[in-house]
């Protein structure tokens, strides 16, 4: 229940009930540890390798011997993914896509923390006390989420603790009866009685009034998973600050992942060619090996008048500046401003930011595109095949930063890459034959119905199925670039939209894109286009573009009507009528971006859990069952006459089955004395030790004889005190074995065989009998 406060934090709240489920089978291990009963500590232990064997089934399966047991790669795979999921809390705003480090950070807490509180609140028996990693729990929630229900989820852990605190009351009151009783009351009623209820009640409200104060004192944070208002900008009006690599794809979701084509955005441009107007929203420039991602970026305030030359623009490439007027819809709230790149000025009201490397602009104090009307100046750059071709080395450290990839990116991708570009004499006949290979010669379909996957392979995947849409193209390119020691990041945006017949262009859901930018000195970051029927082909990578008789696969309007039109753009083979009927797929980048693997089926994971709690209580099990019988034989019964003789010989019994665990098997034939006399002959117990024994022995021949047989007191400290004496006179070896494989154990197969032969004889009564009784001659 302190939990819930968790899930305004993720964009997705299917962790919590796997985290819910991992809980149960951990504390239903604490249930059984305890009723065995095996000592506290054992306990803890117990459910914390249970625990760590349960994180290990769902996040390291692949890494662990058995996919349960963790090893030093398992360890290893733990520290990369939680050094995965801090990355991402300090880049990504709230709510943060549900990535495996961030799941891996959330279920493994709130198994930490049931832990902690399990282990106070039922092993040790002290529930107020487990309020204080519930008050973490909440506090670390509460002081990082504003979804203005902060109430419910305070709410849900409030009760949750007090529910906790009255259940240990009334437990005390079962066990110990009402030992704060004072005088009677009227009617009889101790009002001591209510005491435990009262106490718990009252520890509950002061706690109850922490964790509502505690979070209101802990300091601001910004940036990233840290900023509540989830702009992911640095505070204050003046200069200097952070931006976190927030993806704007995650404020996006709920809009682009609608099978409606909402209108988004209405353009009017200078540009001539509507179909080079990319909007642009923000780079990706991090590649950890699974998906692509904004860096940290310092940020700083809009600079006045123009803006700086786009980085790597020289002086020879021929551009022009023109003017746009983006008018943004009353629903779309995003904290990223779309514009054509590369801008050379904006106007636009409200708190923005600039971020001076990828030349964005970032909302600031909760700023965000809602209802917008803005302003973009900014330079159409027209490079010539030649002036990229002849393009120079670029500075070493931009090269270094942009052509960095993960050790975990599988072989294929670069290889491939050789392959494709053999024969290229220069970085941008690479990439021209990378754009081709995507687009033309390489045979791949755009699907949008594929499975993208979050892990390392994705990329390899998708080179070998084919099929996939923009954020596959753009991501195998941008990877494949760098592979050749091309700078390379990925763009997202919109693609070029729909012209209407007022001279607009409409841009709706379905225009949401990625591509690849390549940098080129002397041209600065350049666009290409892998993904076929998407968008529009450069004409810098399209040789003799007016004569070519080739057609351009990614420029729909070719074979579409050139006539504008009055209504939103719809994607290829969505016709109104499909789209009515809801049967329009989403086209949205964000369905290629990692969200987290939500692990196996419940049934697999079930079955997991059942074979890996087998595998390690299995070897246990004789331990557990003597232990478990070791507490029945020495409980306390017995203290009635008519208990005495049950009592007694269960003691004698668990006696001699200790004497057997360290190798004195029982003799049937012998007299309690004599086997006594055994007992301390072959155990070689000191006094103490041996008059224990006898004194046991004495008490089993009373109630065996004696006419009426009287509680005996003390037998208890007796077994005991010989179970040391046994132990003490033991080598290692010995006693080990007579806790971990006790030979009394044996007694269990000879229950089940006795068992089963009492069941195979009762069937063998019910069976009729089909034979006819002979018939004797005269």
């Amino acid at each position: 229940m302190a939990a819930g406060a968790l899930l305004p934090l993720v964009d997705r709240a299917s962790w919590i009930l796997q985290a819910a489920f991992l809980l149960a089978v951990q504390s239903g291990v604490g249930a059984l540890a305890r009723r065995v009963p095996l000592a506290r500590a054992l306990t803890v232990a117990a459910q914390a390798l249970v625990t760590l064997a349960l994180l290990t089934l769902v996040f390291a399966r692949e890494h662990a011997f058995a996919g349960l047991i963790p090893g030093p790669d398992a360890l290893r795979f733990f520290a990369g993914l939680l050094e995965q999921g801090g990355n991402d809390v300090s880049r990504y705003a709230i709510p943060a896509p549900l990535s495996d480090g961030i799941r891996l950070m959330l279920v493994g807490g709130v198994l930490v923390i049931g832990l902690l509180v399990d282990t106070l609140a039922v092993t040790f028996r002290g529930a107020a006390p487990a309020g204080l990693p519930l008050l973490a729990l909440y506090s670390v929630a509460a002081g990082l989420s504003d979804d203005g229900i902060d109430w419910l989820w305070f709410l849900l852990a409030a009760a949750g603790y007090l529910m906790l605190l009255l259940a240990e009351g009334r437990d005390r009151l079962s066990q110990w009866g009402r030992v704060f009783g004072g005088a009677p009351g009227p009617g009889g009623d101790s009002p001591g009685a209510v005491a435990p209820v009262r106490t718990g009640r009252r520890i509950g409200a002061v706690a109850l009034g922490i964790a509502l104060v505690v979070p209101l004192g802990l300091p601001a944070m910004n940036g990233g998973l840290l900023d509540p208002t989830g702009a992911g900008a640095g505070s204050g009006a003046g200069g200097g600050g952070t931006i976190s690599a927030v993806n704007p794809l995650v404020s996006l979701r709920d809009s682009l992942n609608r099978d409606e084509d909402r209108q988004v955005l209405s353009v009017r441009s200078e540009l001539t060619d509507v179909s080079d107007l990319y909007l642009r929203i923000v780079s990706l420039d991090d590649f950890d090996g699974t998906t692509w991602k904004p860096s940290k970026r310092s940020i700083t305030t809009v600079p006045d008048g123009s803006f700086p030359t786009p980085p790597g623009l020289g002086a020879d490439t021929e551009r022009t500046e023109i003017g746009t007027t983006v008018s943004t819809a009353d629903w779309y709230a995003q904290d990223w401003l779309p514009m054509p790149y590369p801008p050379s000025g904006v106007s636009i009201r409200g708190n923005w930011r600039y971020e001076p490397v990828g030349m964005t602009l970032v909302g600031d104090h909760g700023q965000n595109t809602r209802g917008l009307t803005y302003e973009v100046r900014s330079l159409h750059v027209r490079p010539t095949a030649e002036q990229l071709a002849d393009a120079p080395e670029p500075a070493p450290a931009l090269r270094r930063e942009y052509t960095e990839l993960p050790d975990s990116l599988p072989a294929v991708v670069s290889r491939t890459a050789r392959e494709v570009t053999e024969g290229a004499t220069n970085a941008y006949d690479q990439a021209v034959k990378l754009q081709e290979y995507f687009t033309l010669t390489g045979g791949f379909e755009y699907d949008t119905e594929v499975d993208v996957g979050g892990d390392s392979q994705a990329i390899a995947r998708f080179l070998r199925d084919r099929q996939g849409f923009c954020v596959h193209f753009s991501f195998a390119m941008a990877s494949m670039a760098r592979s050749l020691g091309i700078p390379a990041r990925v763009a997202v945006g919109f693609a070029p939209g729909t012209p209407q017949a007022d001279g607009t262009v409409a841009v709706g859901l379905r225009d949401a894109h990625a591509w690849p930018e390549l940098y080129f000195e002397g041209v600065g970051w350049t666009r290409f286009e892998p993904t076929p029927t998407r968008g529009s082909t450069p004409s810098y990578t399209v040789e003799d573009t007016e004569e070519s008789t080739v057609p351009d696969p990614a420029r729909p309007s070719q074979t579409a009507s050139s006539e504008p039109s009055a209504e939103p753009s719809a994607s290829k083979g969505c016709t109104p009528e499909r789209r009515r009927m809801g049967a329009c797929e989403s086209e949205s980048p964000q369905a290629a971006l990692p969200t987290g693997d939500d692990g196996p089926k419940w049934y697999a994971l079930l079955g997991w859990a059942l074979a890996g709690f087998a595998v390690l209580v299995l070897p246990l099990a004789p331990m557990l069952w003597r232990a478990r019988t070791r507490a029945a034989r020495l409980g306390g019964h017995g203290r009635s006459e008519a208990e005495a003789v049950p009592y007694v010989l269960a003691v004698w019994d668990e006696l001699t089955d200790t004497a057997w665990d360290y190798g004195i098997a029982p003799d049937e034939s012998l007299t309690p004395r004599g086997a006594a006399d055994r007992i301390v002959r072959l155990g070689r117990l000191g006094p103490g030790a041996a008059a224990s024994v006898h004194r046991v022995a004495d008490a089993v021949e009373q109630v065996l004889y004696a006419p009426r047989p009287r509680p005996t007191t003390g037998l208890t400290d007796e077994v005991r005190g010989v179970a040391a004496g046994l132990r003490s006179s033991a080598d290692r070896r010995a006693r080990a074995r007579a806790v971990f494989a006790p030979r009394s154990s044996v007694r269990v197969v000879w229950a089940v065989s006795a068992w089963w032969a009492g069941v195979r004889g009762r069937l063998s009564a019910l069976r009729p009998d089909w034979r006819r009784p002979s018939r004797q001659r005269g």
